[in-house]
């Protein structure tokens, strides 16, 4: 009888052990955004270039490989970012995701007048990301709303600001 036993409670610690482990990954944490340049700027369109900073929360590493993201600057349409990267994204640390976004003057000139009148703007992107581990990758979908102030030195995250993000 004490044979029977011993496999059922190797069962129920092996459970044990591993249920925490099928966890839902937890939401990387935005930090910051920073070194904010433009490259190629034409009449019609600009390649803005920024590093955004972000903590993983989760006991595991991570791979992120594609990006397809829209960004608007309170709700109006600001540009676009696709890109094809390799970025790892170490377990419980900071990482930078550098990332080029394609934007349209007119709406720059146009988010720049609003940046200027409210100092504050609700930042929102939306689209999709590829992330993965050890060869496997999966798409996720990506909503994202945070609030910026900005000053005439740069760009600055609010301290108060709430991580929103859906991954």
């Amino acid at each position: 009888m004490k044979i029977t036993k011993i496999p059922l409670i190797l069962f129920f610690f092996a459970g044990a052990y591993t249920l925490p482990s099928c966890r839902s990954p937890k939401d990387l944490v935005f930090k910051e955004v920073r070194d904010v340049s433009f490259e190629n700027l034409k009449f019609s369109e600009a390649v803005l270039t920024l590093a955004l900073d972000f903590y993983n929360p989760n006991n595991f590493g991570m791979e992120l490989r594609r990006t397809d993201l829209d960004i608007y600057v309170n709700n109006i349409y600001f540009g676009k970012s696709v890109q094809d990267i390799q970025v790892k994204v170490p377990k419980r640390n900071d990482f930078t995701l550098p990332i080029q976004v394609r934007v349209d003057v007119k709406n720059l000139l146009l988010n720049g007048l609003n940046v200027l009148m409210n100092k504050q703007v609700e930042v929102r992107v939306l689209g999709q990301v590829k992330i993965g581990k050890a060869g496997v990758f999966k798409s996720f979908k990506v909503d994202y709303t945070t609030l910026q102030t900005f000053s005439i030195l740069g760009i600055s995250t609010m301290p108060e600001q709430e991580n929103l993000a859906a991954f």
